[in-house]
């Protein structure tokens, strides 16, 4: 097991059902396998028996799983830890408690924060993997109650889309860049169009952040992703040790 030395983010990723010295590094812009992405170091541990079925549903066994990869990504010289699917945040809470280093374990952090920084009559579409499982349980780990989820928030997913069907794949099946970009961006227009209150854009998959520059452009809104919320978790560290962990 490698180690890395200095300021690294660590991030639980799910499993692929390939080989681990086989999968390549992404060379899509803004994803967070991008080497290009961070100014940091990065380094990942797959979490036993987390596929993008169970843990997108809520599987609980998964808990212990997702704390043992944690643990090792520390004992690695992880600073930060993070992870691959947004739906992790179930597991926050035994995360953080149990790795001794800032924990984000999905862009879902940012949820309570957005809710401040906007006026009472605007809305946060959240663009997720699968709207099936982003409901009460979710927002409830947010500390969003039910009226203000009613009132405040509309969840699109890109169910049925063919990113959705590779990645539930055994193994996972590769999506192209241009795909995943139009279903996401195209799930936002939706969400837009059908709410005129929405004022900005949450993307819950890990995945997503490789959407975030064409939504952006497409919608003129903010977006926020797993990748912004990194890098600010990493800038907000003391730099001892020569990297630049501020953003880029």
């Amino acid at each position: 097991m490698s180690v890395c030395k200095g300021r690294s983010l660590g991030i639980l990723e799910l499993e692929r059902g390939i080989p681990p010295e086989t999968v390549q590094p992404s060379q899509s812009p803004n994803s967070i396998r991008n080497p290009s992405t961070f100014s940091f170091p990065t380094i990942f541990e797959t979490v036993s028996g987390a596929w993008v079925d169970n843990v997108v549903a809520g599987d609980p066994r998964m808990e212990k799983p997702y704390i043992e990869a944690a643990r090792r990504l520390v004992e690695r010289g992880a600073s930060v830890i993070s992870s691959n699917c947004g739906f992790s945040v179930r597991h926050q809470a035994a995360v953080a408690a149990a790795a001794n280093v800032p924990v984000v374990m999905s862009s879902l952090l940012f949820v309570p924060s957005i809710l401040l920084q906007l006026p009472a009559a605007a809305k946060i579409a959240i663009l997720t993997y699968d709207s099936t499982h982003c409901g009460d349980d979710i927002f409830e780990i947010l500390g969003i109650d039910g009226a203000t989820r009613e009132a405040r928030f509309v969840v699109g997913g890109i169910e049925g889309s063919e990113f959705w069907r590779n990645s539930l794949e055994k193994p996972v099946v590769r999506t192209s860049l241009g795909s995943i970009q139009e279903d996401v961006a195209a799930c936002a227009e939706r969400l837009r169009a059908a709410s005129p209150e929405i004022k900005c854009v949450l993307l819950e998959c890990a995945e997503f952040p490789v959407a975030a520059s064409v939504i952006r452009e497409r919608t003129a809104l903010p977006v926020y992703d797993l990748v912004g919320l990194c890098k600010t978790t990493m800038a907000a560290l003391a730099n001892r040790d020569g990297f630049d962990v501020g953003p880029h």
